[in-house]
């Protein structure tokens, strides 16, 4: 009996070492045939066409159920590879910008220049502000790139890097979360510009950092809990205690660090609030229905991983309490958004007229003010 034991356990050893093979070998064929992507980088193709068509026609549709204002704004789009970058929604060619010969987008003709400092954020250009986005392709190149180097030399060949592509619907509503930093800037460009300097806090504040990773940790466990609870008055009491405990951890902080947290949970957490909500609104949505062009795009799930992809953002905020860079602002900002949907009907409406940050809605929303936490 033990010989037979011995035989079984090299047996399923042998079995799982040739499965471990296989699955190598499985994955790193795979890899030989990961999307090439545009085969001109000096134009937009046909799919990057169709998703920024998707990224307009959902504004349009859906942007006054998303935020109002958002969806009747005039936004002018930059979408950019690490060789070209496109202008799109200008009268004519702004100068260092030239049209794009023998092709239009909608039927009209779009502009292009090289690629130099690009930026997924708002851009000026020519005195206006414009959303700008890398393409999908590009974003799902750079994340790989990233990704590669992270990795020893001997499963660079074989991870199957295919499960890092992003679907379409990542891109399709980022270049959302970028227009509402466009209509941010249009609407409340006091706050937007007051938000945009507060960078300068940055090194400062992330000093800091470490010594506050267990009270963010409960701060978003509060915050997650208050947009989950199943009643209005658990997840209102929720979010007081998240308020509690923010004005403990603040009581060391300097004002100016504290001024930091706001004004970036206003300008990031809000625009990734748009990002989500359009595609909320596009997967409830009865008769909504996408343009006809991305029934071509394998990467599009016509919304229908709205619930999937919701969880894994309430997942990946988790994440930031103990990460550094400002990404955890985009979601403690989203996700008070999320909560005072609940507890404060009409609060976009005042989100972007004064100089009301997120938290002083939420502390309105409990029954008590901000003033009475500074």
């Amino acid at each position: 009996m033990k010989r037979r034991g011995c035989r079984i356990v090299a047996w399923l050893a042998g079995g799982a070492l040739l499965l471990c093979i296989v699955a190598a070998g499985v994955s790193g064929l795979t890899n030989l045939y990961l999307p090439r992507g545009p085969a001109r980088l000096d134009r937009l193709d046909d799919l990057d066409k169709a998703r920024l068509a998707e990224s307009l026609h959902l504004r349009e549709a859906l942007g006054e159920a998303t935020w109002p204002g958002l969806g009747q704004a005039d936004i002018p789009l930059v979408i950019w590879n690490r060789e070209h970058s496109f202008l799109i929604g200008f009268p004519q060619a702004p100068a260092g910008w030239e049209e794009v010969p023998d092709d239009t987008f909608a039927g009209r003709p779009y502009y292009r220049q090289r690629t130099h400092d690009p930026q997924n954020f708002a851009v000026q250009i020519d005195g206006r502000w414009a959303a700008s986005m890398a393409t999908k392709h590009e974003t799902d190149l750079a994340f790989r790139e990233q990704f590669q180097q992270s990795l020893p030399p001997i499963l660079k060949q074989i991870f199957p890097y295919r499960l890092l592509i992003f679907t379409s619907e990542t891109q399709i509503t980022a270049v959302l979360h970028e227009s509402f930093h466009v209509y941010q800037a249009a609407v409340a460009p006091a706050l937007f510009a007051a938000a945009d300097q507060v960078y300068g806090q940055a090194d400062r504040y992330w000093e800091l950092d470490a010594t506050m990773h267990a009270s963010w940790t409960a701060e978003i466990e509060l915050l997650v809990a208050a947009a989950q609870a199943e009643t209005d008055d658990q997840s209102r009491e929720l979010a007081r205690q998240f308020l509690e405990r923010r004005a403990q951890r603040r009581a060391g902080l300097a004002p100016a660090l504290a001024d930091y947290e706001r004004k970036l949970e206003w300008l990031e957490g809000l625009a990734k609030y748009a990002e989500l909500e359009s595609w909320r609104q596009a997967a409830t949505s009865a008769d909504y229905a996408p343009v006809e062009a991305l029934s071509a795009d394998p990467d599009f799930r016509a919304y229908r991983n709205f619930e999937q992809h919701s969880q894994q953002e309430l997942n990946q905020m988790r994440r930031q309490a103990t990460r550094a860079g400002e990404v955890r602002f985009y979601y403690t900002g989203l996700v008070q958004g999320l909560v005072l949907d609940r507890l404060l009907p009409g609060w976009k409406a005042r989100a972007l007229g004064e100089e009301m940050y997120l938290e002083d809605l939420l502390h309105e929303a409990v029954g008590r003010t901000g003033a009475a936490e500074r």
